[in-house]
């Protein structure tokens, strides 16, 4: 029984994807004279990527069966004072699980590319964008230091720009990757502020050397307030999270990252980067669970955004905006249970949640290239007949992502409701009414899509914008659905699986074992939900069985059947709806007008506060003032002085000669009016 883990075969697991990146980045691109090809570029790229996995699997089984561990320096970059600057390692379950989500579902997506991307002229880029981006994200989960994972966050949110902008020519890709690159940046701020606190009052970047001063950061005020210290850094960290994370109100960049070609939006938008928030709250437990108000300050964000961006996904028509909004309510469900302190429950979400949800997108681009690049649902209809595998995977996805009993997605969201319903939090008692619309609310959007893209009449022929697609070409015909070839099913399939039996097999030791024991940090005697829910659970046969006399149940067959109801059997419905609640509808349209918002109001503020400050502060106090005014004083008193240096030797003995009698006035007319003055 090893207890440890080898140095060499974690640092493989990263740098294989980045080998593979680097190839096709250089030699298959026009950089490197494109000399390997299409076929060598995704060999290279999925091929380290299936090392990188392999050797995630082989970790995940030594932590899980074997109980190793791994926490170690691997290179000392370099020390400022007493700060050390390095990289490192830090393996245990947490990082376990996540290293073969986020190289299962990259595997998947790479395959899954081959068939995707195969009439793009940047096929090769787009293979080199991918696997860099999986490097990034394993550097991110696999550290052991705020720095190494400061870095991997700011690569992911690097590559994701690069990745949403791929297609350049499109000025809606450009202005989405502008505008995520953005949102990161204020959520990056907070960041990088709770940072540089730790490392103020720590001396320290590493995980293990900040806990064990957690005790001593608990009892600091935070100066000039009357805060707790440890409050101000959990916020700040939080921050970040809301941006990576996709939380109100920094979640305003995701539903239009979906400029970007449908294989990111599972790689980055589903399964990985944008859990990378949760992950990192998780992970800083310790941290957390000494503020109670930063816990219910994260369970007020999440509740916000599970509830009121599913709201938002009933009213979208685009396929892959509707799994787009669905990903932002779940996240907001995972950091409900952060604020919980149902950390355990959290990663469990990631971890079901990853697979369905980039089931449901690598699905949604399947319908796209059956339907000849159509994404709209409203021009869809009867496709099960032409995709059935498409289709049967896309329902087993929308089974999971309601949280049908046995499936994943069961397991983890009503795990979750229910660490709601037994925190002692003061936000906990809206929240969890909070979660249970979202239910209802998800089931709904969920089949809404699925029946009119699967059932119903066939409208594929009646799309009035043909024209739209994916890809930003055109396509006028109106050809019938076609199956997607064995590249693009094939990830289907084997995502499909997990998404089923993953919860079923995971709950136990996840939840209640040890295999996250030395991961995560509840105070149980503070924050009792997660003890609660070891005596209600009785393991994944039982939940199961219990679920049905639950309300979440109900609330989710209640949603697939109005939706089945509205969209199948009364489609007039709908629209009557539209028309009586004309309002409610065009907040839902504008998205709450919150881009109105950002960029009427904070961007148009910004632009104010930067003109003044370039008008006032720039041309007039410094250019006009200081360096423009100083000039020209010295020009107005050389002005005068000048008529002094006339160069004459007559005009300098005058001068000399005035000067002397001045001073002899001075000197002895002065004394003598001064003493008959009496002064």
């Amino acid at each position: 029984m090893s207890a440890t883990l080898n140095a060499s075969t974690l640092l493989a697991i990263p740098l294989a994807p980045l080998a593979g990146a680097i190839l096709a980045g250089i030699f298959g691109t026009k950089m490197g004279g494109n000399w390997i090809g299409r076929r060598l570029s995704h060999t290279f790229t999925i091929l380290g990527v299936l090392i990188a996995f392999i050797l995630s699997a082989m970790t995940l089984k030594s932590v899980a069966m074997d109980g190793a561990r791994f926490n170690a320096t691997i290179y000392e970059w370099m020390v400022v004072g007493g700060l050390k600057m390095e990289v490192g390692f830090l393996v245990d379950g947490l990082t376990a699980m996540m290293m073969c989500v986020v190289t299962f579902v990259s595997l998947m997506v790479h395959i899954y590319t081959i068939g995707y991307m195969e009439e793009d002229e940047g096929y090769n880029r787009f293979f080199a964008y991918i696997s860099l981006f999986t490097f990034s994200m394993l550097m991110l989960v696999m550290s052991n230091n705020l720095l190494q994972l400061f870095f991997g966050w700011e690569a992911v949110g690097l590559v994701s720009y690069l990745l949403i902008g791929f297609w350049f020519n499109k000025p809606t890709a450009i202005f989405a990757n502008m505008k995520a690159f953005l949102v990161n940046r204020v959520g990056d701020f907070g960041f990088i502020l709770g940072i540089g606190l730790i490392a103020a009052y720590t001396g320290t970047l590493n995980y293990s050397e900040i806990f064990a001063k957690s005790g001593e950061l608990g009892a600091l005020i935070f100066p000039g307030t009357d805060w707790l210290l440890i409050t101000v850094i959990c916020i700040c960290l939080f921050i970040g999270a809301m941006g990576k994370s996709a939380q109100f109100p920094l979640h305003v960049w995701l539903p239009d990252s979906m400029e970007g070609p449908t294989p990111i939006s599972a790689l980055i938008h589903a399964a990985t980067m944008v859990t990378a928030g949760i992950f990192m709250v998780a992970r800083m437990s310790p941290l957390y669970e000494l503020s109670d108000v930063a816990l219910n300050f994260v369970m007020v964000i999440g509740a916000i955004t599970a509830l009121f961006m599913g709201f938002l996904g009933i009213i979208q028509n685009d396929i892959k905006r509707v799994v787009a909004y669905s990903t932002l309510s779940q996240l907001g469900y995972m950091t409900v249970a952060l604020g919980a302190s149902a950390y355990s429950v959290a990663v469990f979400h990631l971890m079901t949640h990853a697979f369905f949800k980039a089931l449901l997108f690598l699905a949604a681009g399947s319908v796209i290239i059956g339907m000849h690049h159509n994404q709209d649902i409203r021009w869809m209809g009867g496709v099960r007949k032409y995709m059935p595998i498409t289709w049967i995977t896309s329902l087993l996805g929308s089974l999971a992502l309601i949280g049908t009993p046995l499936f994943a997605g069961f397991y983890s969201k009503d795990s979750i409701i229910e660490a709601v319903h037994f925190s002692n939090l003061p936000a906990a008692g809206l929240t969890y009414y909070a979660v249970l619309a979202g239910v209802f609310v998800t089931a709904f959007y969920s089949f809404r899509m699925y029946f009119l893209v699967f059932h119903g009449k066939e409208r594929y022929d009646q799309n009035p914008d043909a024209h739209h697609d994916d890809h930003g070409h055109g396509h006028d015909d109106h050809h019938e659905p076609h199956e997607s070839p064995w590249v693009v099913t094939v990830p289907l399939v084997l995502l499909a699986i997990p998404s089923v039996v993953i919860g079923y097999l995971t709950l136990t030791p996840m939840l209640f074992g040890d295999f996250l024991k030395d991961a995560i940090t509840v105070n149980t005697a503070a924050h009792p939900a997660m003890a609660k829910l070891a005596e209600l659970i009785h393991g994944p046969l039982a939940m199961a069985g219990h679920a049905f006399s639950t309300p979440p149940f109900w609330l989710a067959l209640a949603g697939v059947v109005t939706a089945y109801y509205m969209y199948m059997v009364n489609p007039a419905l709908p629209a009557a709806i539209k028309r009586m609640a004309q309002p409610v509808y065009t907040l839902l349209e504008n998205k709450y007008y919150m881009d109105w918002i950002n960029e009427n109001i904070l961007a148009r503020g910004a632009r104010l506060l930067g003109v003044g400050l370039w008008k006032g502060g720039d041309q007039a106090v410094i250019d006009g003032t200081l360096v423009n005014g100083s000039w020209k004083v010295v020009g107005w008193v050389a002005g005068i002085v000048r008529w002094f240096q006339s160069g004459y030797l007559y005009h300098y003995a005058l001068a000399m000669i005035i000067g002397i009698l001045v001073l002899m006035s001075y000197f002895v007319t002065w004394p003598t009016l001064r003493a008959a003055l009496g002064l």
